[in-house]
């Protein structure tokens, strides 16, 4: 039940909880975000890119109820067999949830077409904490894989060489990655600051539209 002291029809009483994972991984690696609920899917894009640690080199889009949702200009020669209906213009306050108590959404984020990351968004509604700045990530586990691996088979082997000091692509995966780069290891303060960083320069927008 909601509490006596939230409204449940003030969208400002409420924030987004996202529950987050990278499909065909396992261990999972995930990520637990709260999010306000005047963001945009430009700026979701972008948080996700923080969070998890890509590096928004890729194109991306979000499947939405069977909707898809990002940057038209990514698909300009109309390559593609759907309507891609711009992401900043969309926000999370714009989803209708089910009328159930503690009802989730699903959506899908996808980053990388050649790689094809995809990422299981499951989205509820919670009650916002006073004095608390969003959006914020409040939970995950494991590192990013690094772009360009080529996906979770990649990403697999990839690991099976790092791992295995007798391997012969050992060395140069090493130096490859880099000695920074530890799969089991995610630093929640480090992501928060990500995240902060992303949402002020994207300026409520994409980054990449006002690189141009």
């Amino acid at each position: 039940m909601f509490s006596a002291m939230v409204n449940p029809f003030d969208p400002d009483a409420f924030i987004i909880r996202l529950d987050a994972h990278i499909t065909g991984i396992e261990p999972r690696i995930t990520r637990s975000l709260e999010l306000p609920v005047g963001l945009n899917f430009a700026q979701l894009h972008e948080v996700l890119q923080a969070t998890f640690g890509w590096n928004d080199s890729h194109l991306h889009h979000f499947i939405v109820g069977g909707l898809t949702v990002g940057a038209p200009e990514f698909d300009e020669d109309a390559l593609l067999d759907v309507r891609t209906f711009e992401a900043s213009g969309i926000r999370l306050q714009d989803l209708t949830f089910p009328r159930e108590e503690n009802s989730t959404l699903r959506i899908i984020y996808e980053y990388d077409f050649g790689d094809d990351w995809r990422h299981e968004l499951i989205l509820r509604r919670v009650p916002r904490e006073t004095g608390v700045k969003y959006p914020r990530c409040i939970a995950g586990t494991r590192s990013c894989p690094p772009e360009d691996v080529g996906g979770p088979s990649g990403y697999a082997d990839f690991l099976g060489a790092w791992e295995d000091a007798d391997h012969e692509e050992h060395k140069s995966m090493r130096q490859w990655v880099g000695r920074k780069f530890q799969p089991e290891h995610f630093d929640l303060g480090a992501a928060n600051k990500a995240i902060a960083r992303a949402i002020r320069a994207s300026k409520g927008g994409y980054r990449f539209r006002l690189d141009r």
